[in-house]
Parts: structure tokens; sequence; C-alpha cells
């Protein structure tokens, strides 16, 4: 009886906890809250042991402020980075397509609006709209927007169900790949961040790659600090050193992991990949029989650099699949000329 009460108990503060929370109720997002409250935690257990132990780095606090002030900054920023991407949009198919859609039925109710008859009586000009045939003209000319947007770059002749989406239904622009972790389409999709919880793509791979930058500076300036605290001449009790030795090795196979991770995406960014293309090259369809160390999107180092970092200007930003044409000169060679005149670059 008093272990039924105990389960009740427990439940009933389960349900309480959820309806104050609701977005907790689904086990999946449930587990990447969880996840990322642990490593904020991780954070934190690395920065703190150092504070706690190291009479070294408090001394030279008291000494030279600057730098454990930006030690800390770096940590805020690195924690802040993120919180936000995590957070952030990778760009969603069904958000481009409504925001195209609404743009293009804005577009359509100010045309037809302005080509209605109007008759002037005792000076006064005097609109007759018909309301519900002009919302149906705008909803059956809007609902096709996208659909016009994202065929105009394919080839000619490309099925229309050959680029729909089997599990939403969303007709997909090239680079685009549904997620089966969140359940939706992504523009330029590059992987599934299970440490973020969110997919990223064109909408937040920039803010991953100065997320990696950051975490991967602050793991390395925190490893520098607990050697310098195993080295100093300050007398330790054994079971201190075993914990930051175990803390050390841990913090190493993360910053060799993330120096990995750093390089790896910065040669996607220079060459204007995604890691679903580079990894399933094979699998996609319009990148099948495209030689491999030929880059079919690619604008050259320089641009894409640029692109990818501050030509933002718009949020869902989608490319054409590249003409015969354009794959023929990326085809071509380098030459001497081509290197003094910095082709790759441009």
């Amino acid at each position: 009886m008093g272990a039924l009460c105990g389960c009740d108990t427990l439940d009933r503060f389960s349900d309480r906890f959820l309806h104050f929370l609701p977005c907790l109720s689904d086990p999946a997002r449930r587990s990447t809250f969880c996840l990322r409250i642990a490593l904020v935690m991780l954070h934190l257990i690395y920065v703190g042991v150092l504070f706690l132990f190291d009479k070294d780095m408090i001394h030279k606090t008291k000494q030279e402020p600057w730098y454990t002030t930006v030690y800390l900054i770096l940590f805020a920023v690195t924690l802040a980075q993120y919180i936000i991407t995590s957070g952030s949009s990778p760009g969603y198919i069904l958000d481009a397509m409504r925001a195209v859609n609404e743009a293009d039925a804005s577009r359509n109710r100010a045309s037809m609006t302005s080509k209605q008859p109007a008759s002037s009586k005792n000076g006064d000009v005097v609109i007759t709209i018909d309301r519900n045939q002009l919302g149906r003209n705008i909803l059956s000319r809007g609902t096709m927007a996208w659909t016009k947007l994202v065929m105009d770059m394919y080839p000619s002749g490309t099925s229309l169900r050959s680029v729909t989406c089997s599990y939403c239904d969303a007709v997909q622009p090239p680079r685009a790949k549904h997620c089966h972790d969140c359940d939706k389409c992504v523009l330029q999709f590059d992987h599934h961040c299970v440490w973020l919880g969110t997919c990223i793509g064109q909408g937040n791979h920039c803010r991953f790659w100065w997320y990696i930058c950051g975490e991967t500076a602050l793991s390395f300036w925190t490893g520098t600090l607990y050697i310098q605290f195993l080295k100093s001449d300050i007398s330790k009790p054994w079971w201190l050193y075993a914990i930051m030795i175990l803390l050390l090795v841990i913090l190493s196979f993360c910053l060799i992991f993330l120096l990995l991770l750093l390089l790896f995406h910065s040669y996607l960014i220079l060459t204007n990949q995604t890691t679903y293309e580079l990894v399933r090259r094979r699998r996609i369809q319009y990148l099948r029989n495209i030689p491999e160390r030929v880059h079919p999107f690619s604008k050259g180092a320089c641009r894409n650099l640029y692109e990818f970092c501050c030509a933002r200007s718009s949020k869902y930003r989608m490319e054409p699949l590249p003409t015969g044409q354009e794959l023929g000169e990326k085809l071509r060679p380098y030459t001497c000329s081509d290197v003094l005149s910095c082709r790759c670059c441009c």
C-alpha cells in the first residue's frame, strides 16, 4: 500500500510538473532537455573545480584580473552560443513555404485590388470588390507559388513527384532533406546534432560553426589551466590528482573531437557542401553522376566563405542546380594561369 501511495504521489507530481511545462511531455524533448542541462552542468564542473582547488588561479586572479575576466567572458559566450544554437531554427521547408506563399498572396491581393472596377457617384469613388472570389483566387495562386519557385531550380522535365517528400508532402528544393528526428524537411540539411537537440541546416549552420570555434578555444584554455595546476609545486591530496587527471583525459578526447569537427566543417564551408551531401553523395539523385572531385554548388573559396558568414540577406536562401555549362567549367583542370588569377577563390 505504501509503495502504491508513493507511486501515486510521484505520478501526481509529474503531472503537475508537465502541466506547467507541456513541452516536456514529449519523451524526445524531455531527453533533449536533460542532455542540455547535463552539458551545461559539465561546463560548470570543469570551471568550478579550477576555482575551488587551484590556489594559483585564485592568486593570479588577484594580480591579473584581466586574465580571469577574459576566460570567464569566453566561458559565458560559449554557453550563450550553445543555448542560442540549440534553440535556433535550421530553416524548415514548411516555414519557407509559408513565407513565400504569404508574400505571393500579398502581391496578388494588391494587384487584384488595383484592377477592380471603380464607379464615380457625386464625386465619390466607390470600389466594388467580390471578397469571396478574391480570396479563392489568392489561395489558388498562393499555394502554387512555392511549387513554381522550387521547380524552376530543377532542369526542365523534372517530375514534381520525384522532388516531393514522401513523409510530409513538401516540395523539396535542391539540397533539402527530411529529418526523421525532427519529422520536418530542412533546407540545406547538414545533420541532426544530438548534443544540440536540433538539426543543422541553412538557418543555423553559421551559428553552429561559431559555437564549435568557441567550444574548441574554451576546451584548449581549460586544458592548459588543468596542466598548469598539475605541474604546480603546491602539495595536493592523491584524490585531487586523480580527479584532475580524469577530467583532463576526458577533456583531451573532447578537444580532439572538436578540432576534427572544426576542420571538417571549415572544409565543407570553403567548398559549399554539407555533411549529408558528402557522406551520401552516391544516393542523392542530382549528385550521383557528378565526379567526386567536383563541388557543384561551390562558387570559389572566398565567395563561399563570404556568403556563409556575411551574405545572409534572406532567411530562406535556396540555390538552383548548376547547368551543364557550369559543371563543364568546374570539370576543367586548373592551369598555371588559373592559379595566378585565383580561379579557386572566385
